[in-house]
Formats: structure tokens, sequence, C-alpha cells
């Protein structure tokens, strides 16, 4: 019976050390640990292999986006002085277009407005002021030819009045001619009153009369007229007028 339990003993010890041998061989053959390990490290590696590449292609990216760039620089620093050559062309024609619509034009009837009024001081005297309503400097020429009621002939002009240039009127601005209606120590002839007044302008030769003609309007008593009626030259101030 002893020599029973003793087999029974060396053939559990036996069997347990098979099973024992048995699973250290399966842990050597499977592995699965290590090689787990070396994969991870691996993986690890890899995984950090395309980091370190990408890093070295971004330098790269880097490297030909500067030169891109400096390309581009270079490309816009070309180009800055075609864009300066053609400013001036521009600059010319804008400048052109001023001058040729801005020439001035003759004084008229149809690009002016005139006023007739009667002047205390001097006494006898009328003050015509021409106002260039248009949009254009305008020149006035000369004196006015002036007709009251139905004369058939325009006033003479008082030679010493002639300014020392032609005047110019601004859009806007005004002219001034005095009219010296009758004597006023009386020794006029022909005295009558007449209540309607037309003036003409002249072209730059003064002796014809271009354009419309203007019709301001006189005080409804009329004015007294005679054979001493006289007229100034177109004066660019109204005191240069009525100091005749």
């Amino acid at each position: 019976m002893s020599n029973l339990r003793t087999s029974r003993t060396r053939l559990a010890g036996a069997a347990a050390t098979v099973v024992l041998a048995a699973l250290s061989l399966t842990a050597c053959n499977d592995g699965t640990g290590a090689r787990d390990e070396g994969a991870s490290a691996s993986t690890t590696t890899t995984a950090n292999s395309p980091s370190g590449a990408s890093t070295s292609t971004s330098g790269s990216g880097s490297g030909s986006n500067s030169s891109s760039s400096s390309s581009s620089s270079s490309a816009s620093s070309d180009g800055k002085p075609a864009t300066a050559t053609t400013r001036p062309a521009t600059d010319t024609s804008a400048s052109k277009a001023p001058g040729s619509s801005g020439k001035p034009v003759t004084c008229e009837g149809s690009n002016t407005k005139t006023v007739a009024a009667p002047l205390n001081r001097p006494v006898n005297h009328m003050l015509l002021t021409v106002t260039n309503t248009g949009g254009k400097s305008c020149y006035l020429y000369g004196y006015p030819a002036i007709r009251f009621g139905e004369a058939q002939a325009v006033p003479p002009v008082i030679e010493e009045s002639q300014p020392q240039a032609v005047v110019t009127l601004e859009p806007g601005e005004s002219g001034y001619a005095s009219v010296s209606l009758s004597a006023t120590d009386g020794s006029g002839s022909n005295g009558h009153t007449v209540k309607s007044l037309t003036v003409y302008f002249r072209g730059r030769s003064g002796n014809e009369s271009v354009g419309a003609g203007a019709h301001p309007s006189l005080p409804a008593k009329g004015v007294y007229v005679d054979d001493s009626l006289e007229v100034t030259y177109w004066q660019q101030s109204m005191d240069d007028a009525v100091n005749w």
C-alpha cells in the first residue's frame, strides 16, 4: 500500500512537471508579449519616421515657398515700373479735357442777363449790369450798342472810358457800363421820354453786333433822353463804370 501511494505521488509529480514544462514551452513558443513589444517599438519607430520625413518635407516646402515668394517679389518689383509708366498717360489725357471744354465765348443775350437801373448819382445816368449766366467764361467786347424806343442810331461811346483789357466774365460774374441819358445843364436837344430799351453786344472786331440782343425793362414812367446821350465802354467794376 505504501508503495502504491509513493507511485501515485511520483506519477502526480511527474504529471505536474509535464504540465509545467508544457506551459513553459507554450509560453516560449507563443512569444506574444515579446513580439507585441517589438511590433510596438517598430510601430513607434515607423510612426516617428513619417513625422521626421514630414518635418523634412515641410522644411523643403518652406524653402520652395521662400523661393516662390522671392520670385513673386521679384515679379512684383518688375511689374511696378510698368504701372508707373502708364499713369502719366492717363493724367495727361485728363488734364487736356478742361482746356478744350473751358474755351471762353463772346458775351451776348443768350448767355447773359442784363439789368438797367437809373442812378441817383451821377444824375441823369443809368447803369447797365450784365451777368454771365452760362457755363463758360465770356468776353464783353467794346461797348454796348443801345437803342431806346424806335431810335435808328446808337449813341456814341466816351473814348476816355476804354479799359486796358477786354472785360472777361467768369460764370456768375458781372460787367458794367453807364449811360449818360441827358445833359445836366439842359443844353441837350430833342429831349423825350422812352419806355423800352434794347442792348446789343459786339464781337471781337467791335464793329458788328453778335448773338441775341437783351431787352432789360425800364421804369414804368420811362426815362428821359436827349441828343447828348452817350455810353461808356464795358468795365470790370461798377466803380469804374459810374465814374463817367
